[in-house]
């Protein structure tokens, strides 16, 4: 894929620890020459940001909330990620569509058919195939209890984070449940393990997909 973008994503529960590897994998991207967009949802650009502190903070029913992150993703993906994807650069995004169906879906019960619509409205673009959806994602499997230990007073809690461990049970479903959906898409990284065995996972997985050199960001 060197020619090309490259489209990844990092999912998982609260507390999976994923995004304690952005940097080293930026830097390693950046090392072999890459140019990489990095950049989260919700979130991304001053709209969707704006929307993000709204999903996060405030009260509201699973359809508003879902038409809310979709709202972001779509501004997201028309101002970031499909002008970096046609530079041809790396775009490293913490958490996409998956985590939609996850939290939404699996978490709140809303309709998945819902999603789907509203996916394929977001994420289709004229002459595509099939909605955006990331290259690889790697999805870092930890098991609720375990999570739970890891947030336990790390900070305030946003309104998804303070919820119990069943509903991270249900999200943890939901994650199960797209990763056997598009079992070639994801990469499931066990993040139960300590830091640097979960960062050998990682990168061992992106060297086996053929988008990096066999090296060290640390």
């Amino acid at each position: 894929m060197s020619d090309n973008g490259l489209f990844l994503t990092l999912e998982g529960i609260d507390g999976a620890g994923k995004s304690s590897h952005l940097d080293a994998l930026e830097a390693l991207f950046r090392a072999q020459g890459r140019e990489v967009v990095r950049t989260r949802e919700p979130g991304g650009t001053p709209l969707a940001e704006t929307l993000r502190e709204l999903i996060l903070d405030q009260p509201m029913d699973p359809l508003t909330e879902s038409l809310l992150v979709f709202a972001a993703r779509r501004d997201h993906i028309a101002q970031v990620i499909e002008p970096a994807l046609a530079r041809g650069d790396v775009v490293l995004c913490d958490r996409f569509t998956d985590a939609t169906f996850a939290y939404q879906g699996a978490g709140r019960g809303f309709d998945e058919a819902v999603l789907s619509t509203l996916e394929q409205w977001v994420q289709a673009e004229a002459g595509r195939a099939a909605p955006l959806q990331p290259h690889i994602t790697l999805w870092f499997d930890l098991a609720p209890g375990i999570a739970a230990q890891r947030l336990a007073g790390a900070r305030v809690p946003d309104k998804f984070e303070a919820q119990p461990v069943e509903f991270f049970s249900r999200v943890a479903q939901g994650y199960a449940a797209r990763a056997a959906a598009d079992a070639n898409r994801f990469v499931r990284i066990d993040a139960s393990q300590a830091r640097d065995q979960v960062w050998q996972q990682v990168e061992t997985a992106l060297v086996a997909r053929g988008v990096l050199n066999r090296g060290s960001a640390r």
